[in-house]
């Protein structure tokens, strides 16, 4: 009988790995460096000494472990298969067939942010949803669709990269991606920051983040709780921005739930507020009842996600 699951999800500094029961209890977890050189070709033989250690300490017996789920930061098409993953330097690796060749274990791959979706499905913020949109605000935007339980990940592993939707066609500074005027532009860490900096330069209105050597996301919205005015407006227009992306989505996949996640989502109730309060002038009828909640599993997200795809 199979009692344990393995989730790994990886990521450009550690590999992070947890065994879990098939019911979702998360028994131990670890971390491991992530081994870029020579073009990442150490990460997943790395990924199956460690994981043969930890069976070893805790005395878990190969055929009680029902598969291993990994979440890497690229797209993952249906076969399994990492076209390029510039954070690992991986060009293309068939992610499912290596690790199961190389532990002897049932294999599912899934991209990161995908995969952490899943797990605040699983035994997160959604837990008990079967569909739901997350959108990560870290230094970038990422974002991952459950439908039905399932993760929507696209012919190519594209899907749920909300992020580089493009939401401002006069933009003039390039994306990460290449392209222009994206979401992650705007409603990221970073992009709050520069969307600050900019208002700042182009007016003189009094604000206390001119007394900021060096303004983060974080100074704006503690300015912003506290009543600074251009604090408020930058926050306010995140939130308008991200608020209009999500509602195209929720009128396309109609989820339950969105997910607020990453480091962005510690401005709490501001942000959330913020994006509930702008997100029914872009959707219609009973889609403005659109719940949103923020993510609770943290930097955990990705190996319950992953540790969930083999069950």
């Amino acid at each position: 009988m199979k009692k344990y699951t393995v989730g790994v999800d990886v990521g450009g500094t550690s590999v992070k790995m947890g065994v879990f029961t098939v019911g979702g209890d998360l028994l131990f977890k670890w971390e491991i460096p992530t081994r870029t050189e020579d073009g990442g070709k150490y990460v997943l033989s790395d990924i199956t000494q460690s994981l043969e250690q930890a069976r070893e300490e805790h005395n878990i017996a190969l055929d009680e472990i029902a598969g291993i789920g990994i979440g890497v930061p690229g797209p993952v098409n249906k076969d399994g298969v990492v076209e390029v993953c510039v954070n690992l330097g991986w060009g293309r690796t068939e992610v499912e067939k290596e690790l199961n060749a190389l532990t002897g274990l049932p294999v599912k791959a899934g991209n990161d942010a995908n995969v952490a979706a899943m797990g605040e499905v699983w035994q997160g913020a959604a837990k008990g949803a079967q569909d739901a949109v997350m959108v990560t605000l870290g230094t970038g935007v990422g974002g991952g669709i459950v439908l039905d339980g399932k993760i929507l990940a696209g012919v190519k592993g594209f899907a749920g990269e909300i992020g580089h939707i493009g939401v401002n066609p006069h933009e003039t500074q390039s994306c990460n991606c290449g392209n222009k005027g994206c979401l992650e532009q705007y409603a990221s860490a970073t992009g709050i920051v520069r969307m600050t900096k900019k208002y700042l330069e182009e007016h003189e209105t009094a604000s206390s983040l001119r007394e900021f050597a060096d303004i983060t996301a974080k100074d704006i919205f503690d300015e912003a709780k506290k009543g600074d005015e251009v604090a408020m407006l930058n926050v306010k227009k995140l939130c308008r921005i991200l608020a209009s992306v999500l509602g195209k989505i929720a009128l396309i996949v109609d989820p339950e739930v969105f997910i607020i996640g990453g480091g962005v989502s510690k401005a709490g109730s501001i942000l959330i507020d913020g994006i509930a309060e702008e997100f029914p002038n872009y959707v219609f009828g009973a889609a403005k009842k659109s719940c949103f909640v923020l993510a609770t599993l943290g930097n955990d997200a990705g190996i319950y996600g992953a540790a969930k795809l083999v069950i």
